[in-house]
């Protein structure tokens, strides 16, 4: 089920990635490629198909530096045959709920998946390579958005949080949402390199010493920052936004945690270059308000009902399913 869910979860961003490295998972009985290792009211899942799902749920084990154990195979194996089970019941519901997804609808994912390979070649090289026809891709991704489809009208649309779930989750879980003590910083950053010849430096230290004259003869920090910063900050006024204490190195950290809301750094220096920091907030370390983490609570609460409503919406369908498993 797990398997199954997070493979769901992808329709939208990756439709149906997980069958780039698959045949289709449905056939008739009288049109299986192989020896059936399940039937669905009459629809094969053949042992092909579940071999080939299981290869690559290894090979991205390996990938991730997962050893296997005879048990933990064992039931990986058990789940990916529930998983194309539930496929296709999922699948099954939806064509009886007369569901249908068009060609332009396809082909915008088609071309959504494209898009992740460097070229065309690419693309249909990883289609040879799976054994896939572009046929058989369509048909998958049409079966993957059908199942989604019914999901959100089943599902997903009628799931629903309540602010007293919220705070119940908030004040149950106190640890989750502990904080470090945070500072908001604004820098100036004169780049330099180690290797700079001494010119260099020197020229680096005059620009940090000016910039430092202009900002206590009352310039605004933001706009020297965005004139004369290197660095990504330097667009947004050089705003970093807040840190917490231990991601910074000490003398930084030591001298930001000092500074009163509004003051601003001597001038700092380490290998990358010269500074002036500036805080803009503090927030001390503590529980963050229920307020802040409230969109953060919603979306897990909802992600974890969307889990068990999926499982039980699949496991009423496949009450009234005939299944026959082989394995």
């Amino acid at each position: 089920m797990r398997l199954f869910l997070h493979w769901i979860n992808l329709l939208i961003i990756v439709v149906v990635a997980i069958s780039l490295f698959t045949e289709p998972v449905w056939a008739d009985k009288a049109s299986s490629s192989g020896d059936e290792i399940a039937l669905v009211n009459g629809k094969a899942i053949s042992k092909i198909q579940y071999e080939r799902r299981l290869s690559a749920f290894m090979k991205r084990a390996a990938h991730r530096g997962r050893g296997m154990k005879d048990a933990d195979l064992t039931t990986a194996k058990n789940r990916i045959l529930e998983d194309l089970i539930d496929a296709e019941v999922l699948y099954q519901q939806s064509q009886k709920e007369s569901i249908k997804v068009d060609d332009q609808t396809v082909n915008k994912q088609i071309e959504k998946i494209k898009k992740r390979f460097p070229d065309e070649k690419a693309y249909k090289k990883a289609m040879e390579r799976m054994h896939m026809s572009e046929k058989d891709f369509r048909a998958e991704i049409q079966r993957g958005l059908a199942i989604n489809q019914l999901l959100d009208t089943h599902v997903r649309q009628k799931i629903t949080v309540t602010d007293q779930e919220c705070k119940k989750y908030y004040n149950t879980n106190q640890n989750l949402f502990k904080r470090k003590e945070q500072v908001k910083l604004s820098q100036i950053w004169i780049k330099m390199k180690p290797n700079d010849e001494e010119s260099k430096k020197i020229q680096a230290r005059k620009k940090i010493e000016t910039i430092q004259k202009k900002i206590k003869q009352g310039e605004d920090f933001g706009k020297l920052a965005k004139t004369y910063s290197d660095g990504f900050a330097a667009k947004n006024e050089g705003v970093l936004g807040y840190i917490e204490r231990g991601h910074m190195e000490k003398p930084f950290e030591d001298v930001a945690f000092s500074l009163k809301v509004g003051e601003v750094s001597g001038i700092l220096e380490n290998q990358s270059g010269y500074y002036l920091i500036k805080v803009a907030d503090k927030k001390p370390a503590g529980i963050i308000p229920y307020k802040e983490v409230l969109p953060m609570i919603e979306r897990q609460l909802k992600k974890e009902k969307k889990k068990t409503e999926t499982k039980a919406y699949i496991e009423n369908l496949k009450k009234s399913a005939k299944i026959e498993r082989f394995n």
